[in-house]
Formats: structure tokens, C-alpha cells, sequence
């Protein structure tokens, strides 16, 4: 009786599961290519976090059906669903890898800038650096904790972090804030230098 009782728990219908697999896959190859960043607590979980998360959650239903349902239900995804899955899976999984690898190689760092704006947005910023060049790029993040893509990115020279060494200026107006960034004599700002921190008012 018991056994009948978590099988008709676990059981939901194959449209559904076929929706929420592929939703869930997708969200995540996005979530891992796309340039998104989630601040939670004061604390940053990058695009490729992100993605590994939604495929967790992606994965976990197909898991434990199958765990307790064994296979007395049978298959009934079609073969397009099956390579549509299986793509966005590997497309998932190589843009998490792929971050993954990224943050380490380029000793990523992630700061949550103070003070906030307006409304609670804020301004964060990843900086990296590889060989003798230095990278930054910048993200306005909402109420909601969810950035969707960078609002601007520089390129500084010797892999100086100028986030990091405290040489930036972050000014919020009515419209938004300025993040303005500064190098040195010795390790100048090669390319752009500055962001608008615009959450969307």
C-alpha cells in the first residue's frame, strides 16, 4: 500500500515532465553562457553556479522517479525530446565547466561594491587577470539579486585589479549609478574604464 501511495506521488504526467526538463535544461545553458550573476546575502554565485544549480534542479525530478519507480513505468519521450534534452545538457554542462574553469584560471574575484543605490541596486564587479593583462567587467544587480548580463567591462595593463586596490569611484544619481575606474602610471586603463549601473528604474 505504501509502495502504491509514492508511486502515484512521484507519477507526473510526460507533457509535464517533458516541459520542465527542457525549461530546465535551457535555463540553465543560458544561466551558464549568458553573463548572469546572482548576489545572495552579500555573497556572489557566478553564471556558471547558476547553471549547475538549474541542473540540479533540471535533473533531480527524471532521478527520483526513476529511483522509485524503477521501471514499471515505460519510457514515453519521443525521440525528438531525448536529443533536444540531451543537447541543452551538454550545452549546460560544458558553459558550467567552462566557467568553472575560467574563475580558477584567471583567479576570478567577485565584489559587491558599497553603497548601494536606490532601491537596493547594486553594482558588482569580477575581476581577472592572465599573463600581464588585467580584466574587469561589471554588473548591476536588482532587488531580486539577478544580474542578466554585464554593464560594462575594462581592460587594465600588468593584471592590475583596480577594484580590488580600491582605485574606482562609484556615484549613484536619479537615473542610475557611474562606476568610473582608475589604473596607474605604471598599469593604465587600456580599454574602457567605466560602467553605468542601471537596474531597470
Amino acid at each position: 500500500m505504501a509502495d502504491a501511495e509514492v508511486q502515484r506521488s512521484v507519477r507526473v504526467p510526460p507533457a509535464v515532465r517533458v516541459a520542465g526538463g527542457l525549461v530546465g535544461s535551457g535555463a540553465a545553458a543560458v544561466a551558464s553562457w549568458g553573463g548572469v550573476l546572482l548576489v545572495v546575502q552579500g555573497r556572489v554565485v557566478p553564471g556558471w553556479g547558476v547553471g549547475a544549480g538549474l541542473l540540479v534542479l533540471a535533473c533531480a525530478p527524471a532521478w527520483v522517479r526513476r529511483r522509485a519507480t524503477a521501471s514499471r513505468i515505460p519510457r514515453e519521450r519521443g525521440t525528438w525530446e531525448r536529443v533536444g534534452r540531451r543537447l541543452l545538457l551538454v550545452v549546460a554542462v560544458l558553459g558550467v565547466a567552462w566557467g568553472a574553469a575560467d574563475d580558477v584560471l584567471s583567479g576570478a574575484e567577485y565584489h559587491v561594491l558599497r553603497p548601494a543605490g536606490p532601491d537596493g541596486c547594486t553594482a558588482v564587479v569580477r575581476e581577472t587577470s592572465f599573463l600581464v593583462i588585467g580584466n574587469g567587467e561589471a554588473y548591476a544587480v536588482g532587488r531580486t539579486g539577478l544580474a542578466l548580463g554585464e554593464s560594462g567591462s575594462w581592460t587594465v595593463d600588468d593584471g592590475y585589479r583596480p577594484v580590488r586596490a580600491g582605485s574606482y569611484e562609484l556615484h549613484w544619481g536619479p537615473d542610475g549609478g557611474r562606476l568610473r575606474i582608475s589604473g596607474t602610471s605604471t598599469d593604465p586603463v587600456l580599454q574602457g574604464g567605466g560602467a553605468d549601473i542601471d537596474c531597470g528604474w
